[in-house]
């Protein structure tokens, strides 16, 4: 497998989400998921007053801009190049350039890799986010997002959820 960088791509300002959402509708579709890793947009909680009420939110750390890790190709560049509502990679001419480990510390994306106790079939409860508490039996683990797949009951039917490493612990 080829080395992956994370890259950035130039959107529409407002279309992060919705170019995050397209490209991994097009990663599924043409079965990209080892050459396109991962898509983000960079949030950053901030406190916000209003009416003075102050509440914290979730702001876009770079409005316009989205972080892709991949492997660079002909292929994953013309997949992420012809995506709905960007505007090109970030770099000089048409050459994306892909960002350093000193300037990806700053968002909190690190390339260390994590030392995981569990493999397919292992029990876990969810320690953190919005399946917290939740229990399940692992059906796969993606090392490079750093992620497994558990099965969840939702509205009585079993249905597939991609957690965090660090959001899990073996029951």
């Amino acid at each position: 497998m080829s080395e992956t960088n994370w890259y950035v791509v130039h959107t529409y300002s407002g279309y992060e989400n919705k170019v995050k959402a397209n490209i991994e509708k097009t990663i599924e579709n043409r079965h990209l998921e080892d050459q396109i890793l991962e898509v983000r947009v960079p949030m950053q909680d901030v406190v916000e007053m209003k009416d003075g009420v102050s509440r914290q939110v979730q702001k876009k750390m770079f409005p316009g801009y989205v972080l892709i890790n991949m492997v660079m190709n002909d292929d994953t560049w013309y997949v992420v190049r012809n995506t709905r509502g960007v505007t090109g990679f970030v770099g000089p001419g048409s050459k994306p350039v892909p960002l350093t480990d000193e300037e990806m510390r700053p968002l909190g994306i690190h390339s260390d890799s994590v030392q995981i106790d569990f493999a397919e079939g292992d029990t876990v409860v969810v320690t953190g986010g919005v399946w917290k508490d939740t229990v399940g039996v692992i059906q796969a683990i993606n090392e490079n997002k750093q992620s497994v797949t558990i099965n969840v009951d939702l509205f009585g039917r079993e249905t597939p959820v991609e957690i965090s490493f660090t959001e899990i612990k073996k029951m």
